[in-house]
Protein backbone atom coordinates (compact mmCIF):
# COMPACT_ATOMS: atom_id res chain seq x y z
CA UNK A 1 0.00 0.00 0.00
CA UNK A 2 1.47 3.29 -0.72
CA UNK A 3 2.33 5.27 2.66
CA UNK A 4 3.63 8.36 3.08
CA UNK A 5 7.52 7.62 5.10
CA UNK A 6 9.09 10.14 7.44
CA UNK A 7 12.46 9.55 8.69
CA UNK A 8 13.35 12.11 11.75
CA UNK A 9 13.31 12.67 14.86
CA UNK A 10 9.99 15.01 15.30
CA UNK A 11 10.42 17.45 17.98
CA UNK A 12 6.76 19.58 18.41
CA UNK A 13 6.49 21.69 21.63
CA UNK A 14 3.51 23.76 20.89
CA UNK A 15 3.11 27.12 22.93
CA UNK A 16 6.86 27.61 22.35
CA UNK A 17 7.31 27.03 18.48
CA UNK A 18 3.91 27.77 17.58
CA UNK A 19 4.92 31.12 19.59
CA UNK A 20 7.72 31.69 17.81
CA UNK A 21 5.93 31.56 14.20
CA UNK A 22 7.74 28.79 13.29
CA UNK A 23 4.65 26.92 11.82
CA UNK A 24 2.34 27.93 9.72
CA UNK A 25 -1.45 26.37 10.64
CA UNK A 26 -3.54 25.00 8.43
CA UNK A 27 -7.42 24.95 8.78
CA UNK A 28 -9.40 21.72 7.92
CA UNK A 29 -12.77 20.31 9.21
CA UNK A 30 -12.81 22.89 11.98
CA UNK A 31 -9.14 21.79 13.76
CA UNK A 32 -5.45 22.93 13.30
CA UNK A 33 -3.15 20.96 11.11
CA UNK A 34 0.55 21.13 9.94
CA UNK A 35 1.73 20.21 6.65
CA UNK A 36 4.76 17.69 5.91
CA UNK A 37 6.56 20.29 3.77
CA UNK A 38 6.22 22.76 6.75
CA UNK A 39 8.14 19.88 9.41
CA UNK A 40 10.51 19.12 6.66
CA UNK A 41 11.74 22.95 6.15
CA UNK A 42 11.85 23.53 10.03
CA UNK A 43 13.51 20.00 11.01
CA UNK A 44 15.93 19.71 8.12
CA UNK A 45 14.22 17.44 6.30
CA UNK A 46 14.38 16.71 2.50
CA UNK A 47 11.45 17.90 1.04
CA UNK A 48 8.56 15.85 0.34
CA UNK A 49 8.21 14.01 -3.08
CA UNK A 50 5.07 13.51 -4.16
CA UNK A 51 4.22 9.47 -5.88
CA UNK A 52 1.21 7.95 -7.76
CA UNK A 53 -0.79 5.42 -6.47
CA UNK A 54 -2.04 4.56 -9.78
CA UNK A 55 -5.60 4.89 -8.41
CA UNK A 56 -5.43 2.26 -5.62
CA UNK A 57 -4.78 4.70 -2.86
CA UNK A 58 -4.73 8.23 -2.34
CA UNK A 59 -1.62 9.85 -3.34
CA UNK A 60 1.61 9.63 -0.86
CA UNK A 61 4.40 11.36 -0.26
CA UNK A 62 7.89 10.46 1.22
CA UNK A 63 10.86 12.44 3.06
CA UNK A 64 13.72 11.61 4.89
CA UNK A 65 16.36 12.97 7.13
CA UNK A 66 18.21 15.26 5.05
CA UNK A 67 21.36 15.51 7.16
CA UNK A 68 21.26 11.18 7.52
CA UNK A 69 21.47 12.30 11.82
CA UNK A 70 18.65 10.97 14.62
CA UNK A 71 16.75 8.41 14.09
CA UNK A 72 13.37 6.88 14.05
CA UNK A 73 10.37 6.36 11.23
CA UNK A 74 6.72 6.99 10.49
CA UNK A 75 4.76 5.64 7.98
CA UNK A 76 1.14 6.98 7.17
CA UNK A 77 -1.47 7.04 4.57
CA UNK A 78 -3.64 9.87 3.41
CA UNK A 79 -6.74 9.64 4.54
CA UNK A 80 -6.28 7.16 6.84
CA UNK A 81 -5.57 7.04 10.68
CA UNK A 82 -3.58 4.25 11.44
CA UNK A 83 0.15 4.94 11.42
CA UNK A 84 3.33 2.69 11.67
CA UNK A 85 6.02 4.80 13.86
CA UNK A 86 8.95 3.01 14.74
CA UNK A 87 7.79 -0.58 13.14
CA UNK A 88 4.65 -0.59 15.18
CA UNK A 89 1.18 -0.07 14.25
CA UNK A 90 -0.23 3.04 16.07
CA UNK A 91 -3.49 4.80 15.77
CA UNK A 92 -3.77 8.55 15.24
CA UNK A 93 -6.54 10.62 16.42
CA UNK A 94 -7.72 12.22 13.03
CA UNK A 95 -6.81 10.96 9.15
CA UNK A 96 -4.03 12.32 7.52
CA UNK A 97 -5.53 15.16 5.61
CA UNK A 98 -4.44 16.27 1.58
CA UNK A 99 -5.64 19.59 0.67
CA UNK A 100 -4.69 21.52 -2.33
CA UNK A 101 -1.71 19.32 -2.79
CA UNK A 102 -0.40 19.48 0.63
CA UNK A 103 -0.72 16.76 3.02
CA UNK A 104 -1.33 17.75 6.47
CA UNK A 105 -0.96 16.19 10.28
CA UNK A 106 -3.29 16.82 12.73
CA UNK A 107 -1.64 19.46 15.57
CA UNK A 108 -2.98 17.10 18.15
CA UNK A 109 -1.31 14.08 16.90
CA UNK A 110 2.22 15.69 16.53
CA UNK A 111 2.10 16.87 20.20
CA UNK A 112 0.42 13.94 21.33
CA UNK A 113 1.23 11.01 19.47
CA UNK A 114 4.17 11.31 17.24
CA UNK A 115 6.36 13.79 19.82
CA UNK A 116 6.35 11.23 22.54
CA UNK A 117 6.85 7.75 20.20
CA UNK A 118 10.16 9.25 18.76
CA UNK A 119 11.03 11.78 21.66
CA UNK A 120 10.10 10.31 24.84
CA UNK A 121 13.34 12.14 26.62
CA UNK A 122 11.69 15.21 25.52
CA UNK A 123 8.83 14.87 27.81
CA UNK A 124 8.61 17.19 30.76
CA UNK A 125 8.23 16.99 34.40
CA UNK A 126 8.28 13.06 34.01
CA UNK A 127 8.50 11.27 37.56
CA UNK A 128 10.41 8.52 38.81
CA UNK A 129 8.63 5.96 39.19
CA UNK A 130 8.49 4.56 42.89
CA UNK A 131 6.27 2.00 42.87
CA UNK A 132 4.48 -0.01 40.00
CA UNK A 133 0.45 -0.77 40.41
CA UNK A 134 -0.69 -3.93 38.65
CA UNK A 135 -4.55 -4.11 38.34
CA UNK A 136 -5.45 -7.64 37.21
CA UNK A 137 -8.90 -7.17 35.12
CA UNK A 138 -12.23 -8.46 36.42
CA UNK A 139 -12.97 -10.93 39.34
CA UNK A 140 -15.20 -12.31 41.67
CA UNK A 141 -18.65 -12.60 40.01
CA UNK A 142 -17.01 -10.71 37.22
CA UNK A 143 -15.40 -13.62 35.41
CA UNK A 144 -14.60 -11.62 32.21
CA UNK A 145 -14.23 -13.43 28.74
CA UNK A 146 -14.46 -17.01 29.23
CA UNK A 147 -13.57 -19.63 27.10
CA UNK A 148 -14.02 -24.04 27.31
CA UNK A 149 -10.22 -23.61 28.84
CA UNK A 150 -10.14 -21.04 31.30
CA UNK A 151 -11.72 -17.40 32.77
CA UNK A 152 -9.98 -13.86 31.87
CA UNK A 153 -10.11 -13.13 35.51
CA UNK A 154 -7.91 -15.88 36.41
CA UNK A 155 -5.39 -15.63 33.51
CA UNK A 156 -5.37 -11.88 34.20
CA UNK A 157 -4.64 -12.39 38.27
CA UNK A 158 -1.81 -14.87 37.28
CA UNK A 159 -0.03 -12.47 34.63
CA UNK A 160 0.11 -9.85 37.38
CA UNK A 161 1.45 -11.78 39.95
CA UNK A 162 4.36 -13.28 37.85
CA UNK A 163 4.87 -9.20 36.71
CA UNK A 164 4.92 -8.72 40.54
CA UNK A 165 7.84 -11.19 41.34
CA UNK A 166 9.81 -10.00 38.73
CA UNK A 167 9.62 -6.51 39.41
CA UNK A 168 10.45 -7.17 42.86
CA UNK A 169 13.83 -9.20 42.46
CA UNK A 170 14.50 -5.80 40.91
CA UNK A 171 14.03 -4.04 43.75
CA UNK A 172 10.83 -2.20 42.90
CA UNK A 173 8.38 -1.75 44.55
CA UNK A 174 4.82 -3.43 43.39
CA UNK A 175 1.13 -2.97 44.64
CA UNK A 176 -1.65 -4.97 43.21
CA UNK A 177 -5.47 -3.66 43.48
CA UNK A 178 -6.52 -7.23 44.02
CA UNK A 179 -4.33 -10.36 44.79
CA UNK A 180 -7.32 -12.95 45.02
CA UNK A 181 -9.88 -13.58 43.48
CA UNK A 182 -12.46 -10.92 44.31
CA UNK A 183 -14.34 -7.85 42.34
CA UNK A 184 -13.22 -4.63 42.77
CA UNK A 185 -15.15 -1.53 41.56
CA UNK A 186 -13.56 0.12 38.54
CA UNK A 187 -13.69 3.26 39.51
CA UNK A 188 -11.62 2.24 42.71
CA UNK A 189 -9.07 0.18 40.60
CA UNK A 190 -6.98 3.73 39.74
CA UNK A 191 -7.76 5.15 42.92
CA UNK A 192 -5.48 3.01 44.35
CA UNK A 193 -2.39 4.59 42.47
CA UNK A 194 -3.51 7.73 42.72
CA UNK A 195 -2.64 7.51 46.42
CA UNK A 196 0.27 6.47 46.20
CA UNK A 197 3.28 9.21 45.17
CA UNK A 198 5.78 8.43 42.15
CA UNK A 199 3.66 5.48 40.60
CA UNK A 200 2.48 4.47 37.65
CA UNK A 201 -0.58 2.08 36.54
CA UNK A 202 -0.83 -1.03 34.42
CA UNK A 203 -4.06 -2.87 33.86
CA UNK A 204 -3.76 -6.01 32.52
CA UNK A 205 -6.68 -8.03 30.09
CA UNK A 206 -7.54 -10.35 27.76
CA UNK A 207 -9.50 -9.98 24.74
CA UNK A 208 -12.88 -11.40 23.14
CA UNK A 209 -14.65 -11.04 19.49
CA UNK A 210 -17.66 -12.27 17.87
CA UNK A 211 -14.93 -12.73 14.60
CA UNK A 212 -11.73 -14.77 14.80
CA UNK A 213 -9.66 -11.38 16.05
CA UNK A 214 -6.24 -12.00 17.10
CA UNK A 215 -3.17 -10.12 18.75
CA UNK A 216 -1.93 -7.59 21.23
CA UNK A 217 -3.25 -3.98 21.97
CA UNK A 218 -2.41 -1.68 24.42
CA UNK A 219 -4.25 1.55 25.43
CA UNK A 220 -3.58 4.90 26.93
CA UNK A 221 -6.40 7.79 27.17
CA UNK A 222 -7.27 9.89 24.69
CA UNK A 223 -6.19 13.34 24.34
CA UNK A 224 -8.77 16.17 24.89
CA UNK A 225 -10.90 16.83 22.04
CA UNK A 226 -10.17 13.66 20.02
CA UNK A 227 -11.81 10.28 19.35
CA UNK A 228 -10.84 7.55 21.06
CA UNK A 229 -9.83 4.98 18.33
CA UNK A 230 -12.96 2.82 18.31
CA UNK A 231 -15.25 6.31 17.84
CA UNK A 232 -15.87 7.36 13.98
CA UNK A 233 -16.91 11.34 15.25
CA UNK A 234 -16.60 13.36 17.58
CA UNK A 235 -19.10 14.49 20.54
CA UNK A 236 -18.94 16.87 23.19
CA UNK A 237 -17.96 14.47 25.65
CA UNK A 238 -15.14 13.95 23.71
CA UNK A 239 -14.31 18.00 24.77
CA UNK A 240 -14.59 16.49 28.78
CA UNK A 241 -11.16 17.35 30.73
CA UNK A 242 -10.86 13.60 32.42
CA UNK A 243 -8.08 13.20 35.36
CA UNK A 244 -6.22 11.33 33.07
CA UNK A 245 -5.80 13.71 30.77
CA UNK A 246 -3.21 15.81 32.77
CA UNK A 247 -0.62 12.59 32.27
CA UNK A 248 -1.51 11.34 28.74
CA UNK A 249 1.38 12.27 27.09
CA UNK A 250 3.81 10.01 29.89
CA UNK A 251 1.16 7.51 29.53
CA UNK A 252 1.21 7.21 25.67
CA UNK A 253 5.07 6.71 25.95
CA UNK A 254 4.15 3.95 28.83
CA UNK A 255 2.30 2.27 26.58
CA UNK A 256 4.84 2.76 23.64
CA UNK A 257 7.60 1.15 25.74
CA UNK A 258 5.22 -2.01 27.36
CA UNK A 259 4.23 -2.38 23.91
CA UNK A 260 7.31 -2.55 21.90
CA UNK A 261 8.89 -5.00 24.59
CA UNK A 262 5.61 -7.57 24.37
CA UNK A 263 6.07 -7.38 20.07
CA UNK A 264 10.06 -7.68 20.15
CA UNK A 265 9.48 -10.93 22.30
CA UNK A 266 6.68 -12.26 20.48
CA UNK A 267 5.31 -12.91 17.00
CA UNK A 268 1.52 -12.27 18.42
CA UNK A 269 -0.94 -9.71 15.61
CA UNK A 270 0.32 -6.08 15.93
CA UNK A 271 -3.15 -4.68 16.86
CA UNK A 272 -1.97 -1.57 17.88
CA UNK A 273 -1.38 1.55 20.10
CA UNK A 274 -4.83 2.62 20.82
CA UNK A 275 -6.85 5.54 22.28
CA UNK A 276 -9.50 4.90 25.16
CA UNK A 277 -11.58 6.06 27.50
CA UNK A 278 -11.71 3.44 29.89
CA UNK A 279 -13.09 4.32 33.26
CA UNK A 280 -9.65 2.74 34.81
CA UNK A 281 -7.35 5.01 32.81
CA UNK A 282 -9.77 7.65 32.93
CA UNK A 283 -9.57 8.16 36.18
CA UNK A 284 -6.02 7.69 36.66
CA UNK A 285 -3.64 10.58 37.26
CA UNK A 286 -0.54 9.02 37.64
CA UNK A 287 0.37 7.36 34.10
CA UNK A 288 -1.49 4.50 33.25
CA UNK A 289 -2.17 2.33 30.78
CA UNK A 290 -4.44 -1.11 29.69
CA UNK A 291 -2.60 -4.00 28.30
CA UNK A 292 -4.71 -7.03 26.31
CA UNK A 293 -3.07 -9.86 25.70
CA UNK A 294 -4.34 -11.65 22.88
CA UNK A 295 -7.95 -12.97 22.52
CA UNK A 296 -9.69 -15.88 24.98
CA UNK A 297 -12.07 -16.49 21.65
CA UNK A 298 -9.03 -17.23 19.49
CA UNK A 299 -9.00 -20.96 19.77
CA UNK A 300 -5.14 -20.37 18.80
CA UNK A 301 -4.60 -17.72 21.13
CA UNK A 302 -6.14 -19.76 23.87
CA UNK A 303 -4.34 -22.48 24.07
CA UNK A 304 -1.21 -20.20 23.78
CA UNK A 305 -2.80 -18.01 27.38
CA UNK A 306 -3.64 -21.21 28.83
CA UNK A 307 0.08 -22.29 29.48
CA UNK A 308 1.61 -21.40 32.19
CA UNK A 309 5.23 -21.03 30.30
CA UNK A 310 3.13 -18.56 27.64
CA UNK A 311 2.02 -16.37 30.51
CA UNK A 312 4.92 -15.91 31.90
CA UNK A 313 6.79 -14.96 29.10
CA UNK A 314 4.08 -12.31 28.43
CA UNK A 315 4.51 -10.88 32.27
CA UNK A 316 8.41 -11.03 31.40
CA UNK A 317 7.72 -8.86 28.44
CA UNK A 318 5.37 -6.33 30.07
CA UNK A 319 7.71 -6.19 33.13
CA UNK A 320 10.61 -5.32 30.96
CA UNK A 321 8.67 -2.73 29.06
CA UNK A 322 7.68 -1.08 32.57
CA UNK A 323 11.47 -1.23 33.52
CA UNK A 324 12.18 1.41 29.99
CA UNK A 325 9.71 3.42 31.17
CA UNK A 326 11.69 4.03 34.94
CA UNK A 327 14.73 3.88 32.89
CA UNK A 328 13.34 6.80 30.99
CA UNK A 329 11.59 8.91 33.96
CA UNK A 330 14.61 8.59 35.87
CA UNK A 331 17.46 8.47 33.38
CA UNK A 332 16.17 10.31 30.57
CA UNK A 333 17.26 6.95 28.48
CA UNK A 334 14.48 5.81 25.55
CA UNK A 335 12.95 2.57 26.12
CA UNK A 336 14.36 -0.15 23.68
CA UNK A 337 12.36 -0.54 20.41
CA UNK A 338 10.95 -3.91 19.06
CA UNK A 339 13.48 -4.18 15.99
CA UNK A 340 15.88 -3.87 19.46
CA UNK A 341 14.15 -6.87 21.47
CA UNK A 342 14.10 -8.76 18.16
CA UNK A 343 18.07 -8.10 17.43
CA UNK A 344 18.57 -9.37 20.85
CA UNK A 345 16.76 -12.52 20.65
CA UNK A 346 18.27 -13.32 17.13
CA UNK A 347 21.83 -12.38 18.48
CA UNK A 348 21.54 -14.63 21.12
CA UNK A 349 20.09 -17.33 19.06
CA UNK A 350 23.40 -16.97 16.51
CA UNK A 351 25.83 -17.05 19.84
CA UNK A 352 23.87 -20.36 20.82
CA UNK A 353 24.37 -21.99 17.85
CA UNK A 354 28.10 -21.11 17.63
CA UNK A 355 28.29 -22.61 21.34
CA UNK A 356 27.06 -25.81 19.73
CA UNK A 357 29.32 -26.12 17.07
CA UNK A 358 32.56 -27.95 17.71
CA UNK A 359 35.51 -26.21 17.98
CA UNK A 360 38.14 -28.45 16.99
CA UNK A 361 37.93 -30.87 13.78
CA UNK A 362 36.53 -34.54 14.47
CA UNK A 363 39.30 -37.19 14.21
CA UNK A 364 39.64 -39.10 11.12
Amino acid sequence: MPRLLLSSILFFVLTAVMHAGEWKLHRAEGRDYVSLDNISEFYGLSIPARTSAEGIMPASYSTQLATGSGHGEISVRVNSREAVINGVKQWLSFPVREQDGVVLISRVDLAKTIEPMLRPQRIANLKPVETVVLDAGHGGHDRGATNKLGREKDYTLDVCRRIKAILEKQGIKVVMTRDSDVFVPLERRPKVANAIPNSIFVSVHFNSARTNASGFEVFALTPRGAPSTGDATLTPRHFRNEPGNSVDVPSAALASSVYHAMLGHFTEFDRGLKRARFAVIRLATVPSILVEGGFVSNSAEAKRIHEPEWREKLAASIATGIVGYKGLSELKRPPELMADYRRQQEATKDQAVNEEKPTTPPES
